[in-house]
Parts: structure tokens; sequence; C-alpha cells
């Protein structure tokens, strides 16, 4: 279905039954499913024959819809740099520029002009890093960030580069396993660090486990004690709704949020900063050149007080805004409660299937009641290295998983040594920390909105297959300095499947 062939039932209708508007939804997701890049790409398995691959890497990078692909096709002829209206080409990469940030603010219910919205670099790592020099040099005297184990590297490093001190809290902790940041030591170091604490950096969803922050809440302890809010709203944006500003209680608001296009359905895409515009005009921005200023002479420059310009130096990047302007746009015409729902029965699914394996260990609380989860759920194979479990799902099954630590060391191995400590009693801190580092990893199936209920179905039997077969499994593997896993005898070139040399070859005219 083209884009503009969208029929009424992509929308619903007023005065429908809940289960016509339910069938609709369906329609929809599957062709959008149907559409999606990628998603019938087929690779060689073990025995030669070929499948279409099972992607549940999305929270590493998620495929690119269909309908970001046909409008980029269809902007492409009109392509040419923005800052000026005065040919058609110009003006018209402008408008869709200045209709993405648009986008993006009513994506995530952010109000003009209070906020704001700006692309910054690569992706959510580069906007952070751009929030921590900035927040550092607007609030000085705050020399003190507080965030959480939890954190992928990104919503940590670039904290500790610009600040005197981070602090980083505990998750809870139940029988179920790792839960949630805990609020009652949020609110006690805030306390203790009062005055101090220039920001609480945290993340709306693990990117190791799927669980979800109360971040509304956080937001409302923090403002208690005059202190700012950011949203690492990577693994958010793409699973469960989000709403920055207009809650009934303005404590609630957020001050800052990040993410990037290439986990919501569009690679590619710059990282994107949500913030209360304030923050920024009172400092010099962190990046300058052409475009962010009012004028230049040679021995001074002013900066535009206008926003996004601001904070935007440079020649954009046209085609990634406007791709995840469409993304975007997409997920609102289905509705992220719609998304939500849609993940959590399959997250829910997948969970109950896993627990009836005993070889299989899940991580974080798998107690849905107590910790919502969205997009990831991370595991391991009793007696299996996580690299040679996701080299044989590969190689066998054609199911594209991720493995080792995900950018997220410390929460990666306190939540290893949780999982040792419950299954082997007496042990030492010292053992427990040494056996963790030996383990050094786990693997995580990640989903998205192209997931389907017979994509799970052949995670949870490859996944009890690897169990009850390890040692088969194994004897066909060699282990590589670097710690990954090849098969002895199946291995495939994939040069065959893309080369950007081979292809300029093979189009280049003969002479």
């Amino acid at each position: 279905m083209s884009l503009h062939s969208r029929d009424s039932w992509a929308t619903g209708r007023a005065g429908a039954t809940e289960s016509d508007n339910a069938a609709r939804m369906n329609r929809l997701l599957e062709w959008l499913r149907a559409g999606t890049i990628g998603i019938d790409t087929e690779y060689p398995i073990v025995g030669g024959r070929r499948t279409c691959r099972i992607y549940l890497d999305s929270t590493a990078t998620s495929l690119r819809l269909g309908p970001v692909q046909e409008v980029l096709n269809a902007f492409q002829p009109h392509y040419a740099n923005t800052h000026s209206s005065l040919h058609y080409g110009a003006r018209l990469s402008s408008d869709a520029y200045a209709w993405a940030h648009e986008t993006v603010l009513s994506f995530v219910g952010a109000r003009l002009p209070e906020w704001t919205c700006f692309f910054a670099g690569n992706g959510a790592t580069g906007a952070i890093n751009r929030i921590a020099q900035s927040l550092r040099a607007a609030r000085p005297e705050r020399d003190t960030v507080i965030t959480t184990v939890m954190e992928h590297h990104s919503n940590d490093l670039p904290h500790r580069k610009h600040f005197a001190q981070v602090i980083h809290l505990p998750v809870v902790t139940r029988n179920s396993g790792l839960g949630a940041v805990d609020l009652e030591k949020l609110e006690r170091e805030l306390r203790a660090q009062r005055g101090r604490v220039n920001y609480v950096a945290v993340t709306g969803v693990s990117n190791v486990t799927g669980i979800v922050n109360p971040i509304h809440e956080i937001a409302r302890i923090a403002h208690r004690y005059d202190t700012l809010i950011v949203v690492d709203a990577a693994q958010m944006v793409a699973h469960v709704p989000l709403q920055m500003s207009g809650h009934a209680n303005p404590a609630e608001d957020l001050d800052v949020i990040t993410f990037s296009g290439h986990k919501v359905y569009a690679p590619g895409s710059p990282g994107v900063v949500v913030a209360r515009s304030s923050l920024f005009s009172s400092v010099e921005p962190v990046e300058v050149g052409g475009g962010m200023v009012e004028d230049v002479w040679v021995d001074r420059y002013v900066p535009t007080q206008r926003m996004p310009d601001r904070e935007e130096a440079g020649t954009p990047n046209i085609i990634g805004a406007i791709g995840l302007g469409v993304a975007l746009n997409v997920l609102q015409r289905i509705g992220m409660k719609n998304v939500q729902a849609e993940e959590e029965r399959l997250l829910e699914y997948l969970l109950n299937r896993l627990a009836k394996n005993p070889g299989v260990i899940v991580y974080g609380d798998t107690d849905a009641r107590a910790s919502k989860r969205a997009g990831a759920v991370a595991f391991n194979i009793e007696d299996v290295d996580h690299a040679l479990t996701a080299a044989i799902l590969n190689d066998h099954f054609n199911i594209a998983v991720r493995n080792e630590c995900f950018c997220a060391h410390p929460y990666v191995r306190e939540m290893i040594m949780f999982a040792l400590e419950e299954m082997i009693d007496g042990l030492s801190s010292e053992e427990l920390e040494r056996r963790a580092d030996e383990q050094r990893g786990m693997v995580r199936a990640s989903f998205g909105i192209y997931t389907t209920l017979e994509d799970v179905d052949r995670l949870v039997e490859a996944v009890k297959q690897i169990a009850e077969e390890r040692e088969t499994f194994a004897a066909q593997y060699e282990r590589l300095p670097n710690g990954d896993y090849r098969h002895l005898s199946f291995q495939v070139d994939v040069s065959k499947f893309f080369s950007p040399q081979g292809l300029i070859d093979a189009i280049w005219p003969s002479p």
C-alpha cells in the first residue's frame, strides 16, 4: 500500500465499536510491518537453506518504516540546503526541516515557546554531551549530577567528564529481580546534596532490561529540591507515550529529554534535544559556526537568540530530520497507547514462555505489576556463553539478537551478581564480582513495531533447543580471541549481500 493510498481505516472512525477499531489497528500494523525496509531480508543458515531473518535487535537500531523511505524518496529530487527561501529547493528544504522540529515537539507534548527542539550530532550521545556542557555552564555553582546504575554509558560518561561529582543511585531489589530506580534513595541524596545538584539524569526505559522508570515522579522529587531532570528517552520514544509538559501538577513536567531517530524507525537521523528554552538562552552555544549567529565582525560575533538556530551550527542533517519527523508522525497516527499495549502483550508472552524453561535466566524484575517493561528482555542460557548463544541463534535460526553489556557495564554486572547470588548460596562479595566479570554479558532480544507473536515463538523454541542441546551446538564452534564464536564449517562471505565497492564497480560504465 502506498502512503498516498492510506484508507480511512488507518485513523479509526467515530462511532465504531471497540472490536472494529482493534481490527482496524491490526490491519494498519500489518501494513507497516509488511512495508518495513529489511523485514523480508533472507540469509542462509546452517544446512544451506535461506530464510527470512527475525530481527530482534531494535533496541540497538530499529529498521526503517516504509512511509519514511517513501517520503524521503519523494524529497530527494528537491534536496537543497536550508537557511534560504529564494529558490524552490531551499524553500522546500527549509519548510520540511522546520516541520520536523514541530513534529518532534508535538510528539513529546512540549509547549512552545517554553520548550524548544534542536538536533545535535551523533544520536542521543551527541545530544547528552551537549546538555552536560551547556547546563554546567548555565549553573556553574551546581557541580553534582545524580544518575543511576541503570544508565547507558551515553547518559553517564558525559556527566563524569563535565561535573565534579556524579552519584549513581541503585535500583529497587525484589525477589523477582532488580527493578526501577530507588526513589527513596533519590530523595535522600537530593536532601544530602541540597544546593549542589545541577540535574538528575535518568533513563526513561532501560536499554538492557526494558524496565520503565517513573520519570514524572522523579521530576516531582527533583523539582522539590530546585533540581532539573534530564531524561534519556532513547529507548522510550518508540515504545511508550511521553508527555513533557501540561501535567496537572507542573512539577511533573520534564526539563530536558534526548533521543535519536535510529531507535525510532528512522535510521540516519540526528540526535534530538527537547528542553526548556531558558536553559540555553543565557550561555554561549557549545558549537559555533554558520547559521547560529546574528552578526560577525573580525574581532567578535553575536549569537542569535532564535531557537533552534542558536543550537544548530552548520549545515543540518536535513534528510535525517525529515525521516525522523515522518516516523514520529506515523507513530502519532497509530497512537502510542496502542503501540504500548501491543508490545506489552508480546513481552508478557515472552516472559511467561521463558519462565517455563528452567535453563534460562531472565534479568531484571519479572513482576509486571511491580516493574513495567518496554522493548527488551535480557537473558542467558545456563552454561552457555552469551556470545555463543547469539552466534547459534544467528547461524542456525536466522534470529538477530545482541549480546555483551550493551554499553551499560555497571548495570549488567550488578544483575549478573544478583542472579549468581540467587542461584549459589554462600558466595562472598569478591567471588560474586569475579564470577560476574568472567560471565561479562548477556543476550538481549528487543522488539519493534514490526515484531510479531510468531517471531517470539521462534525465539522461544530456539532458546529451548539450545538449552537442551547445548553440548551438541557448542561442539560446532570455536572461540575467537575477541570473545566471539565462529562455526567450524558454516561461514558466509557477507560481502555477497552488500559491498559498496562491489556496487560501484557494477554500475560504473565500461571504458
